[in-house]
């Protein structure tokens, strides 16, 4: 049976969560494109090698991950996803909790694998 699309962005969505929460860098690399764009909370651009290198150095660590209010626009071959999502973790030792909003884009390339070709973190106020 095939997933219809909207399932495999939700399935994309959740193997992100859980890579971000493991710092899983394999599979964070895998979900990234090579020339993502994400604009931080602090609207700071981050490329995919700063993102990664977060994670695998140990600067980001997040200890819970809830999403809430998730949101999934299809068109074509893109998906936009919006999020809200509670954070507990910490950023080179400083604490970084919070209420966030993320908005993220979603590509599917010619072998039918999603990738995140663009993202934005916000906070909620």
């Amino acid at each position: 049976m095939c997933k219809t699309t909207e399932t495999q962005i939700s399935d994309v969505e959740e193997r992100l969560r859980q890579a971000m929460l493991a710092s899983d860098v394999d599979v964070l690399d895998e979900l990234l494109a090579p020339e993502v764009i994400i604009t931080s909370h602090l609207g700071e651009l981050l490329s995919k090698r700063d993102d990664l290198a977060a994670h695998a150095s140990g600067a980001f660590q997040i200890s819970e991950l809830q999403p809430s209010e998730q949101r999934i626009q299809l068109y074509d071959k893109v998906a936009i996803v919006s999020v809200r999502m509670q954070i507990l973790g910490s950023y080179n030792g400083n604490p970084a909790n919070g209420d966030f909003r993320f908005t993220r884009v979603w590509a599917v390339s010619e072998s039918g694998t999603w990738h995140i070709v663009a993202a934005h973190i916000g906070i909620v106020a």
